[in-house]
């Protein structure tokens, strides 16, 4: 620093040892106050550092902090000689001036005309505007930082205000939990004081029990004594009453019988004596005889005193047990009770979602019901329409007719004499509808037809009816495959000459009319070539009764159209317990179809038949709309999935007689038992249990021919030879599910 003076000329005379040292002096302070990010922008413009350096310096994983990485801009600027330590210094000049002032001892002043030349001024303005944007974009960083930091300051203060509030709430609440447990703790205490008193009543009761015990067999003691004592007066009275009575008779007997006084004063004497002896023994007896009582009823009531006693314990015991109980009881009761309130509330929840779950319900059933009520009034409106165009195409036919009717006689003459007809001139191909019953090879196209006044008589009548037939009924439902054959057998049976003669021709377009075009939609229509048609020239005119029509003149067809029977319908119907509407017969190999269907019910109004393939079912479920394809299922699969329907469905459904026919000749010649046919392998070994069943090893291959054999739900199965595909033994086994 002593070697420089204030001027910036001095750094571009200094050499670039001398320019390093002066960086190196000073590089501890530099690598830690410096963001090498805003550096790079103008090292790149002085071309010191390219993109490649930038990016190593700032994202290089090697540098874990801002350290590493300005020392690492200084080691990279200093293998760019002399312009890397000026450009260095002067984007210090522009980001950190007081670090330029700390490291060269000089003012960062801007002079453009002593610049060190390292990069263009107009590049040095590019510089200066993008490090100002920048400046201003960390700016509005950092204000929009502030912001987040002052709104996130709002909502911490509003946090730690809810905090104290719920602090203060829970700090009450801990109050009254002190007050509860207080007011618990005295209630059982005063439990416990009622406790001891119920002690201390019951033992005192006891004692008093005693007490009345001793005092009635002390009374009873005293009555014996009583009833003793009376005894023995009665027997003094007695023995008193006998003396009088002796002594008035002594006395009597004393003026009698003088001599034989001391001889009766003897014999009284021993008398008295024989008495008292007498008198004493049966004492003695009774009261040995009452003695012995009292001491058998002593001893039976001291047992009668330690039985109660025993007793008095064992009811106290019990009595406590009972207490305990009655407590444990009374918790059980709070604690079911709270519970009871829970479920309640969960209760009225549920009811209250499911009121709601029943609104949405009937609310989607109305719109369900005013969706099918519009369809239907709209298929009505269609078909009422459709009326009114055939209707209206006749009555154009007609007029056309009349129209043509004058031309037509002005044309006919020598013509008409001479029986010829020639063609009429090729004009555009007539759309021709084709017979879809019954059709026939195509030599019968070759045979002679009746009078072409007959066959336009025809052609009319089986148009007009036709047209009628198409609308006969007007309900929105489309009419079934059976439907249709009743009405062309209906057909045949009216008119069977016009469809026998000419099959082929129903109803010949005359002229594109806007009836016709409004039916194309609706139609089955076959161009046929202009060059297999040849047009007379009464089809400009209205066909007459004079008319021949020769073999000749009968246009050769191609092969007749055929209505596709086979096409997939879709059935929508109440199909609530649908197997029992319906029964089914099949398997995986042939199809699943209808062999019975129950009269009266919604199955049979939907004209579901015998013979018809059951494609796919699709039924509204508690779950999400359900959906399977019967195709390719077995009869078991079939029968579960079936089951399952309850409520409003769909059937995609197609007639196949073909192989309905065939699996009912199979099953009626035992050839087979159902239309299952598929192969498994057994992954372990079960035992015959019963008559009928087939005992199998593991890793045997079983030909599966029947999963509902004889309506159980049990396999019916064949074992396949090592070396062939041919059934040794069969039997049944339990299914998949069992």
């Amino acid at each position: 620093m002593a070697a420089l003076r204030r001027t910036e000329s001095t750094l571009t005379v200094l050499d670039e040892d001398s320019l390093w040292e002066l960086l190196e002096n000073h590089r501890h302070r530099i690598v830690r106050s410096i963001c090498p990010s805003r550096l790079t922008p103008y090292l790149r413009q002085a071309k010191v550092l390219d993109q490649l350096d930038e990016e190593e310096v700032l994202h290089s994983p090697r540098f874990t902090n801002t350290v590493m990485r300005v020392g690492h801009l200084l080691d990279l600027l200093k293998t760019r000689g002399k312009n890397g330590a000026i450009a260095f210094l002067e984007s210090l000049k522009f980001h950190n001036p007081d670090i330029y002032t700390q490291v060269t001892g000089l003012q960062p002043k801007v002079d453009f005309d002593n610049f060190s030349g390292l990069m263009e001024t107009s590049k040095l303005t590019e510089c200066l505007a993008g490090a100002i944007s920048s400046l201003q974009e960390e700016l509005s960083q950092e204000k929009g930082q502030k912001e987040a930091l002052v709104r996130r300051c709002q909502q911490l203060q509003e946090r730690l205000g809810q905090a104290e509030a719920r602090a203060q709430s829970l700090g009450q609440m801990e109050a009254d939990h002190d007050r509860m447990k207080r007011e618990v703790s005295a209630h059982f205490h005063e439990v416990l004081k009622l406790k001891d008193e119920m002690l201390n009543l019951s033992l005192r009761y006891s004692n008093a029990l005693q007490e009345r015990e001793l005092a009635t067999t002390r009374c009873r003691s005293l009555q014996e004594e009583l009833y003793l004592m009376k005894q023995e007066m009665q027997r003094h009275k007695m023995s008193s009453s006998c003396e009088r009575e002796l002594r008035e008779r002594s006395l009597q007997m004393t003026g009698v019988l003088e001599p034989g006084d001391k001889e009766l004063s003897r014999l009284k004497e021993e008398n008295e004596k024989l008495r008292s002896l007498t008198f004493s023994l049966a004492e003695k007896d009774i009261l040995e005889q009452n003695l012995d009582e009292a001491l058998e009823s002593k001893q039976e009531l001291v047992d009668r005193i330690h039985s109660l006693r025993e007793r008095a314990v064992a009811a106290e015991r019990q009595r406590k047990q009972y207490w305990e109980e009655k407590e444990q009881t009374l918790l059980q009761f709070q604690r079911t009770k709270v519970d009871c309130d829970l479920y309640k509330e969960k209760v009225n929840a549920l009811q209250s979602q499911l009121l709601q779950l029943q609104k949405e319900r009937d609310q989607a059933y109305s719109a369900r019901d005013a969706a099918q009520m519009e369809i239907s009034q709209k298929l009505t409106e269609k078909d009422a329409l459709r009326r009114k165009v055939f209707e209206l195409t006749d009555q154009v036919c007609e007029l056309r007719q009349q129209l043509r009717r004058p031309k037509a006689e002005s044309l006919q003459g020598p013509k008409q004499e001479a029986g010829t007809r020639e063609p009429c001139p090729k004009g555009k191909q007539p759309l021709v509808r084709m017979f879809a019953l019954c059709p026939r090879d195509d030599s019968n196209s070759s045979c002679p037809g009746p009078p072409e006044s007959q066959l336009c008589s025809d052609l009319t009548a089986t148009s007009n009816r036709e047209l009628v037939d198409s609308f006969r009924s007007s309900s929105p439902v489309p009419p079934s495959p059976q439907s249709l054959y009743k009405r062309a057998t209906e057909d045949f049976r009216e008119d069977p000459w016009s469809l026998g003669g000419f099959p082929e021709i129903l109803q010949v377009d005359r002229g594109p009319s806007p009836g016709a075009k409004a039916g194309d939609a609706d139609l089955d229509y076959e161009i046929v070539d202009r060059a297999d048609v040849p047009e007379c020239e009464s089809s400009l005119q209205p066909c007459t009764g004079g008319l021949t029509l020769s073999s000749s003149s009968v246009p050769v067809r191609r092969r007749l159209a055929r209505k596709i029977l086979s096409q997939v319908t879709v059935l929508a119907f109440q199909g609530d317990a649908l197997l029992e509407q319906i029964s089914i017969i099949g398997g995986n190999l042939t199809g699943i179809f209808i062999h019975r269907v129950t009269p009266g019910s919604a199955a049979d109004e939907m004209a579901l038949r015998p013979g018809t393939q059951i494609m796919m079912v699709d039924y509204e479920a508690t779950e999400p709309l359900f959906k399977a394809t019967l195709e390719d299922t077995t009869l078991e699969q079939a029968v579960g999935l079936l089951q399952r329907v309850n409520g409003f469905c769909c059937l995609s459904v197609k007639v196949n007689m073909e192989g309905y026919k065939k699996l009912v000749q199979d099953l009626e010649a035992q050839v087979a038992t159902s239309g299952d046919s598929f192969y498994i392998r057994v992954n372990l070994a079960m035992e015959a249990r019963a008559e009928g069943e087939l005992r199998v090893r593991c890793s045997d291959v079983l030909h599966i021919s029947d999963t509902m054999f004889q309506g159980r739900s049990c396999w019916h199965a064949h074992r396949l030879g090592p070396y062939s595909t041919k059934g040794i033994e069969h039997g049944t086994i339990p299914n998949y599910a069992r």
